[in-house]
């Protein structure tokens, strides 16, 4: 097994492990630019090599677009090990590369949010490889750390439904383009409250501190609220997305 470091000289290349059959779909274009801006803060993409299939992407806890009190910790975005490559061990190695890196840095610690619902890593894999629970967030998020020495921990920005109530009535996709997926999420979800008569609009966030300032997840990067409320912070298929309209 070998892992490759993906950085701003070569990601044209290499790409960044998700969308890489899909290279002419908006969202990738959408990340890869995203992607030249953040390689200016530290963002960092490790993928195996093929045929093994799995990538870790993060930065500096300042810069990133989770909705968390991270500042001079390492932030995981994604941890991400499919098809055969899950089981042999691969997110742990991929974790423990992200640990060394940010030791060599002088950081505090490493963190991570987690859900066990779709989009993100589960909180297990994390804790084999010695991350601890540090704060929950509505629905199924966690904040996975290890602390190096005896810093203060990271938490959740908070807030989420007041947050969520600023948005109104009608449906609001807020959005980033953190994630090459977040394009067809936000289209769909348009798409989906036209045929249900609702009103939409879509509000994009454009950084790290937006996302902490706004978001009404954990998440992020992406959510769905109707009528004040958070219904969603991943991709919703039309048929799962109506009844919650109605």
């Amino acid at each position: 097994m070998t892992i490759i470091d993906v950085d701003a000289s070569h990601v044209a290349r290499t790409g960044f492990f998700c969308y890489m059959s899909k290279k002419k779909a908006p969202g990738y274009g959408l990340k890869f630019r995203w992607l030249e801006k953040r390689f200016a803060e530290r963002l960092r993409i490790k993928m195996l090599e093929l045929p093994e299939r799995g990538f870790i992407e993060y930065l500096p806890g300042e810069y990133a677009w989770r909705a968390i009190e991270a500042k001079g910790y390492m932030a995981v975005h994604c941890l991400w090990v499919v098809g055969k490559s899950k089981g042999r061990g691969y997110g742990k190695v991929l974790l423990n590369a992200c640990v060394e890196d940010a030791k060599r840095a002088g950081m505090k610690g490493v963190a991570m949010v987690a859900s066990e619902g779709p989009w993100l890593a589960g909180k297990r894999v994390l804790e084999r490889a010695g991350f601890e629970c540090v704060d929950t967030a509505p629905p199924s998020f966690s904040l996975m750390v290890k602390v190096f020495g005896k810093n203060p921990k990271p938490r959740f920005s908070g807030d989420w439904e007041k947050k969520a109530a600023l948005f109104g009535k009608g449906l609001t996709v807020i959005r980033t383009d953190q994630c090459p997926y977040i394009e067809d999420a936000a289209t769909s979800a348009v798409e989906a409250a036209a045929k249900a008569k609702v009103k939409s609009r879509v509000v994009e966030l454009k950084s790290a501190a937006e996302i902490r300032e706004k978001s009404p997840s954990a998440y992020g990067a992406f959510g769905l609220v109707f009528n004040g409320r958070l219904i969603s912070y991943h991709y919703l298929l039309e048929k799962d997305l109506w009844p919650l309209l109605k």
